[in-house]
């Protein structure tokens, strides 16, 4: 169930796969899980030409596929994780651990990343930790970016819908804006119980860039493409999540698309470990659809059987 291969320049990644699906992660730089696909089939992530084999350097590069960053999005959070990771192996989990973030200003965090594969099928299960080794308490959230493959849509559940009366007086969650999102965008689909976000390589529209993100009390997200379906799932927790309260995110651009997960706030004192769990599925040979009725028939039993994460 694992071995330590090459990879497009990287001479150090590791391929985790049972009878089903496999995925590879790299130990030069990261940890990044840059491919997760059906055996000798796509990968269902993106992954970034430019990048393959890259190791080094101060610039910080996307290289491709699911990453582990944290909210909020600003300069100190861009650390680039060119270093190679220390690689562990417990039974069948295998853990990722990227050297502590120590040579910039406002870091000294550490990254790791826990990969459970299940014996059969395509269920994974990823944990992802960040210690504060710095001398003081930082605030952040754990968030969770994976890269899809161009050419699919998004789909994202809305809170349950119900008439107005006097036990639905109050808001149930938010839609978050961005400087760059654009409702009139035709890569959007706003519906009566999804958001839908598709991603274009040419997109004929006013920025380059959409993105939202909303409170999803289900706790799944799904992204398909082809007739193959890739959903994840992260348990919804107590707490107040970032942006305005979303624990789930999604953001195109012309290269791929973006299914984001986030954890609650969390004030880190020095040495303390956050963590963040998500549990991933694969699927294959969907029949294709388009509407909501095709959502609730054939999205919705795949992302409501999948397996249920812990809480974190």
């Amino acid at each position: 169930m694992l071995e330590k291969i090459s990879y497009r320049g990287w001479n150090n990644a590791y391929r985790i796969f049972n009878d089903a699906v496999e995925l590879i992660v790299l130990a030069d730089v990261g940890p990044r899980v840059i491919r997760y696909a059906f055996i000798n089939e796509g990968n269902i992530f993106h992954e970034v030409p430019e990048d393959a084999g890259l190791v080094g350097g101060n610039q910080f590069r996307l290289y491709g596929g699911h990453r582990l960053w944290v909210w909020p999005e600003i300069d100190r959070t861009y650390f680039p994780d060119n270093q190679p990771v220390a690689v562990s192996r417990n039974r069948r989990t295998t853990r990722f651990t990227a050297p502590v973030e120590d040579n910039l200003p406002g870091t000294k965090l550490q990254k790791e990343i826990e990969i459970t594969l299940e014996e059969t099928g395509s269920s994974v299960r990823i944990t992802h930790r960040v210690t504060n080794h710095g001398d003081a308490a930082t605030d952040l959230a754990i968030w969770c970016p994976t890269m899809m493959r161009a050419g699919g849509r998004a789909i994202l559940p809305l809170p349950p819908r119900a008439a107005m009366d006097k036990d639905h007086y109050q808001s149930v969650g938010p839609l978050t804006l961005w400087s760059f999102t654009d409702l009139a965008d035709p890569r959007w689909i706003f519906g009566t119980e999804f958001i839908e976000l598709r991603q274009h390589s040419n997109p004929q529209s006013r920025f380059r860039e959409q993105m939202t993100g909303t409170y999803n009390p289900a706790g799944w997200g799904a992204y398909y493409r082809e007739s193959s379906l890739f959903v994840k799932r992260s348990a919804v927790l107590p707490g107040t999540y970032p942006d305005f309260g979303c624990n789930f995110e999604i953001f195109t651009n012309p290269e791929f698309l973006e299914l984001e997960t986030l954890a609650p706030l969390v004030h880190l004192g020095t040495g303390e470990t956050c963590s963040h769990i998500e549990v991933w599925s694969l699927f294959r040979n969907l029949r294709p659809g388009e509407n909501e009725d095709w959502i609730r028939s054939t999205v919705v039993p795949l992302a409501a059987n999948s397996t249920q994460p812990e809480l974190s």
